[in-house]
C-alpha cells in the first residue's frame, strides 16, 4: 500500500494524468493530427544548432574522466560560464562560488527549500502558480501559503503583506509567469522587497525571495524581465535551459544566489549537501559541458511570438477574454462559465487539449501552451469558435 499522503497527492494532481490520459485516447481514436494538444508546456522547438554542434563536439573529441562524480555543485569551469553570464545579465559580480549545477529548475527548488525550511515554516506563493510548488514545499516540512493577485496577474503587495507572519520564510516568485505569461514589473518588485524588509527588521528575521526563472528569455514586444537581484539581497534564483534551449528532457539548471545575501556561505553549503542527499548528487555531467559552451544560445523566439499571436488573435476574435502574455508560452483565457473544469471538458468535445486554471489555484480560467507547431493553431481554431458558439461568445 502507498503511504497516505502519496494517495492524497495522487488524487490532488488527478488532473493532469486524466488530461494526458485522455489525449492519449482521442490520438488512438481520431489519429493525432486531428487531437490539438495545448495541454503541456513542453516545448516543440529543436535545440538551437549551437547544441548540437557542442553535443558532436563532446561526443567525439571527449577530455578524459568526464564521465566521473564531480564537485557536488558542479564543475568549476561551467559555474564560472554561469557566473560570467549572470555578470552581464544582472550587472552584479557574480563567482562560481555562488552557482550550483542542478538537476533542471525543479531540482534547484527542491535544493533549496530542503536547504531553508524547519518544520512548519511558510512559503507564499501568489496565484496562478505551478502546481508542483505544493508538493516540493510538502516535500521538506514547509506550508505553502497561497494568496491571489491583482486582475491583471500582477503581485498584489496588500494580500502579501497580509498573509506574512514569524512563521513565514521565503516568497516563491514565477517571473514570466506559468500559467499566465505576466512579468512583475521592477516597481512591483521594489514594494515587495521593502515590505521584506521591514519584516526583517520587525522580528528580526531574514525573509527570502525564491525567483523561478526558466522562461527568463521567452518574452515579446520589447518587454524586459527586471533583475530581482538588482531590488533584493537575499534572492535566491532557480533556473534551467528547458525552455530557452529545449532541453527539458535533460534536467539541467542552476541555482544563483546574490552574492551579498546574508549567511551566503553556511546557505551554499546547506544547498551544496541537499544536492547530494536529494539524491541528485549532481548536475548531469555532459549536459553542463555543453551548456558552458552556448550559454548565450536560444530557440527562435520568434516563432513562439507568431504562435502567440496566431492563437491570441484567433480567440480574441470569437471572444474569449485574456491578457496577452508577456511572456513563456501560455494564454490564459477566461471560462465562459465558473466550472473551469467543465469547461475543459467541453473542449475534449472538440478534441482540444487544455487545463483547468482550477489546477494552477485561479478557478474560472483555463491554460492554454503554444509551445506546439503553427498547423496545431491553425486547425484547432475552427473547433474553438464551434465552443465559441455554444457557450454564447458569439
Amino acid at each position: 500500500m502507498v503511504s497516505q499522503k502519496m494517495a492524497t497527492f495522487i488524487e490532488r494532481a488527478s488532473w493532469i494524468r486524466r488530461m494526458f490520459e485522455e489525449g492519449v485516447r482521442l490520438k488512438q481514436k481520431y489519429g493525432p493530427d486531428n487531437v490539438y494538444d495545448f495541454s503541456l508546456g513542453n516545448p516543440h522547438l529543436e535545440p538551437p544548432p549551437a547544441f548540437f554542434d557542442a553535443l558532436r563536439e563532446e561526443v567525439e573529441y571527449p577530455a578524459p574522466h568526464v564521465h566521473g562524480y564531480m564537485p557536488n555543485a558542479g564543475f568549476l569551469e561551467v559555474r564560472q560560464a554561469v557566473a560570467d553570464y549572470l555578470k552581464e545579465e544582472h550587472g552584479l559580480d557574480f563567482s562560481p562560488a555562488e552557482i550550483i549545477m542542478t538537476c533542471g529548475a525543479a531540482g534547484a527548488l527542491n535544493v533549496i527549500l530542503k536547504a531553508i525550511l524547519n518544520p512548519g515554516e511558510e512559503v507564499i506563493v501568489p496565484a496562478p502558480y505551478f502546481v508542483e510548488y505544493n508538493f516540493y514545499v510538502d516535500n521538506h516540512g514547509g506550508r505553502l501559503k497561497v494568496v491571489p493577485t491583482k486582475e491583471d496577474f500582477n503581485l498584489d503587495i496588500n494580500a502579501i503583506a497580509s498573509t506574512l507572519n514569524e512563521s513565514t520564510k521565503a516568497i516563491l516568485l514565477n517571473s514570466p509567469n506559468n500559467p499566465t505569461g505576466q512579468i512583475y514589473p521592477e516597481e512591483t518588485l521594489s514594494e515587495l522587497a521593502n515590505l521584506l524588509e521591514i519584516h526583517n527588521k520587525k522580528y528580526n528575521t531574514l525573509l527570502y525571495i525564491i525567483m523561478d526563472e526558466p522562461y527568463r528569455k521567452l518574452v515579446y514586444d520589447n518587454h524586459q524581465v527586471p533583475s530581482i537581484f538588482k531590488v533584493y539581497t537575499n534572492t535566491i534564483l532557480a533556473t534551467s535551459f528547458s525552455k530557452d534551449l529545449s532541453l527539458a528532457g535533460e534536467r539541467i539548471g542552476y541555482i544563483a544566489v546574490h552574492p551579498e545575501i546574508k549567511g551566503k556561505n553556511k546557505l551554499l553549503e546547506a544547498m551544496i549537501l541537499a544536492n547530494r542527499i536529494l539524491g541528485f548528487v549532481n548536475a548531469p555531467a555532459l549536459m553542463q559541458r555543453i551548456i558552458k559552451k552556448i550559454i548565450n544560445s536560444s530557440v527562435d523566439i520568434k516563432i513562439y511570438k507568431r504562435n502567440r499571436d496566431l492563437l491570441c488573435e484567433g480567440l480574441r476574435q470569437i471572444g474569449f477574454s485574456f491578457i496577452p502574455p508577456k511572456g513563456a508560452f501560455y494564454v490564459f483565457p477566461k471560462s465562459p462559465i465558473p466550472d473551469d473544469t467543465a469547461f475543459v471538458q467541453a473542449l475534449q468535445k472538440e478534441r482540444i487539449l487544455a487545463v483547468p486554471g482550477s489546477g494552477f489555484g485561479a478557478p474560472g480560467y483555463f491554460r492554454l501552451a503554444f509551445c506546439v507547431e503553427e498547423k496545431v493553431i491553425k486547425n484547432a481554431l475552427p473547433h474553438f469558435e464551434k465552443i465559441a458558439k455554444e457557450f454564447g461568445l458569439i
